[in-house]
């Protein structure tokens, strides 16, 4: 037995042939992201003749991510931040005027657009959140797409609270209250006094209301609830009486409220493209589920299902209901992404992102349930290398960012790049992931650096135990908040790993809390202060700091890998550059990268090819792992 040949960096982690494709309302072309000047831009291509593909955006410093077909078929819009700043602007493209140069909707030095959607009942218009007024506060907007005309429809009531319209135009408020609990209120439109409707306990809601979605008559909103059971479901909140329905559950899973494609966040909801009705809804537990409630599209998913044995990743239909674009998630054939006419019943392969990359090379990616010692369950995935005897690897430790995240069943890059060198990558989701109930995540309140921790360290010995890894060549690896957990894993538990890889992590709590952006700072209160502590109580400031891994620096004897993007609003660069220069004052091996051009998610091909090749070469110095070049 050996292991297969190395695959190129370049080929895992550089920019796909094509990615994230989304079908026009009409159902005659196709938008995608695809290279242009090594930079991803949107491209269309026509589905019938297959005329094309032609470019439609030119950006040749940072690659674009988000875009949406607009209901005129001559615009798209997609939003662009300038470096990794976060500062998203709303560009619109003229489909019909090819090489005339993207319009930047919302051209406001340090404002922010967000949440951009249709705007009800009025064609050729979007609603979106903007704070160009006040960077902590986010004003309801509206844009006339084809004129650029930007309208203000209400001013943001303040930090953390903001509006949305309901029917025939009708605002609500939405709003954090002390608790951290969520709110929702009704405006009298003749005093402008609000009512409230229901309130939305914090506790249940790490990140904010993870889903809210108007019906499409716009008299109720579905949202994920925890209220009364663990797992979230969905259910139908009654905007004029607040009352509550459940409208889908799962008994074994959650919501897929984190699902992620190349694109954009999926929602778990699937909606019709012209009507807005709920056709189905998406869990995940070890697998994605989805469960149709819509007879007609209950037989369009059974045919979308046999294209792949993968679970079913980015969707759109046209208006109709009747042709739909689709890629699907797999751990070893990523995206392949598919056409299907259900009025003929007829489908085709459109494209694969990485044509060159073959599944019987890359690692299957297996679910495992590890116990903590706490008897806590810890869903887990397990990705041991192709071709040798999974017994006694160097192993890697891979930490998901967030917390409030989670592993899921896939292909992930990283883990394809680790396990073609040779090592095994464990990914655990710890107590605090979310996608496992509330109360999996709410056993994370007061336990950085302390029972989350242990979740590692239990995995760790797990795998060792089954005799997967090999105690003295173990690494563990993360970025954010698993950047966090590296530094942690080499100061407060030093002998167990003989190297670790920051990326874009916390050294210090409460440095990292002062310095997030003011208009993050109200969605605080129901995560990181109720999870870790207030920096600003002299009490809770000294746990903090007790659990931040600078404290411990005299402690660190691993030799560590640091990447940080030098314009990242959420991890500043000053969490890296003080660890950094802590450790090296100790005399401990560190290699420090950092990107100019990048923030807290590297875009850019070349930054995320040399920042894994660095991984790459540090590990094997390390662990004893292979390398290429």
């Amino acid at each position: 037995m050996a292991l297969p040949e190395m695959i190129p960096v370049e080929d895992l982690l550089g920019p796909p042939e094509r990615t994230g494709a989304s079908i026009s309302p009409d159902g005659t072309r196709i938008a995608f992201l695809a290279p242009w000047k090594n930079r991803l831009n949107v491209w269309v291509q026509n589905l019938d003749d297959g005329t094309g593909p032609r470019c439609v955006t030119a950006d040749e410093v940072r690659s674009v991510r988000n875009f949406l077909w607009t209901d005129d078929p001559r615009w798209l819009l997609y939003l662009q931040d300038d470096g990794g700043d976060e500062n998203w602007h709303l560009f619109r493209a003229d489909l019909e005027a090819p090489g005339a140069a993207a319009v930047d909707l919302t051209p406001f030095p340090g404002a922010t657009a967000i949440g951009v959607q249709p705007s009800h009942g009025r064609p050729g218009k979007v609603t979106f959140y903007l704070n160009a007024r006040d960077t902590a506060e986010f004003d309801l907007h509206e844009l006339d797409i084809a004129t650029g005309e930007l309208t203000l429809l209400a001013q943001s009531p303040g930090p953390g609270k903001g509006w949305f319209q309901g029917r025939d135009g009708e605002l609500l408020a939405t709003a954090l209250n002390a608790d951290g609990d969520l709110e929702i209120s009704r405006r009298d439109p003749a005093t402008g006094d609000l009512h409230r409707l229901l309130v939305l306990d914090g506790a249940d809601y790490p990140m904010g209301m993870s889903l809210a979605q108007l019906t499409p008559d716009r008299t109720a909103m579905w949202i994920d609830s925890n209220r009364d059971r663990d797992l979230t479901r969905l259910v139908r909140i009654d905007l004029a009486t607040g009352e509550e329905t459940e409208v889908d559950a799962h008994p074994d899973a959650e919501l897929a409220v984190s699902l992620r494609t190349a694109a954009k966040a999926e929602s778990p909801l699937i909606l019709g493209r012209e009507t807005g009705e709920l056709l189905g809804v998406r869990y995940l537990g070890e697998r994605q589920v989805i469960h149709a409630l819509d007879p007609h599209f209950a037989e369009v998913l059974a045919d979308l299902e046999k294209l792949s044995d993968g679970d079913v990743g980015e969707l759109s239909g046209d208006t109709s209901g009747q042709r739909w674009v689709v890629s699907f998630f797999h751990d070893r054939d990523p995206e392949a992404t598919y056409l299907y006419d259900h009025s003929t019943g007829e489908s085709r392969l459109l494209f694969r992102p990485y044509p060159g990359l073959d599944p019987e090379a890359l690692a299957p990616m297996t679910p495992v349930t590890i116990t903590a010692r706490d008897g806590l369950a810890l869903p887990s995935y397990l990705t041991l290398p192709v071709g040798v005897e999974p017994s006694g690897l160097p192993m890697v430790l891979l930490v998901h960012g967030g917390p409030w995240a989670r592993d899921a069943w896939g292909f992930n890059p990283t883990v394809q790049l680790l396990a073609n060198r040779g090592y095994a990558v464990l990914q655990v989701n710890f107590r605090g992931s979310t996608g496992y109930g509330k109360a999996h995540t709410q056993a994370a309140i007061g336990e950085f650096a302390g029972a989350m921790h242990d979740d590692l360290i239990d995995a760790v010995d797990w795998a060792v135990a089954q005799g997967y890894a090999d105690p003295e060549r173990v690494a563990i690896f993360g970025g954010s908040y698993g950047g966090y957990a590296a530094l942690v894993g080499a100061a407060f538990t030093p002998d167990r790993f003989a190297a670790a890889v920051d990326f874009v992590g916390i050294s210090n709590l409460a440095n990292f809390m002062r310095n997030l952006p003011e208009g993050a700072k109200p969605g605080l209160v129901n995560n990181w202060y109720r999870y870790v502590g207030d920096p600003e109580v002299p009490e809770q400031e000294a746990d903090m700091l007790a659990r931040s891994p600078i404290r411990r620096v005299a402690d660190i004897r691993t030799p560590l890998l640091v990447v940080q993007g030098a314009n990242d609003v959420r991890v500043v660069q000053e969490e890296s550059d003080n660890i950094v220069e802590a450790v090296r004052a100790g005399g401990v091996e560190v290699e420090y990268i950092v990107f100019d051009d990048e923030g807290h998610d590297f875009v850019n091909p070349e930054n995320t090819i040399a920042s894994h090749r660095a991984a790459e070469h540090f590990l094997a110095r390390h662990l004893g792992g292979r390398r290429h070049g």
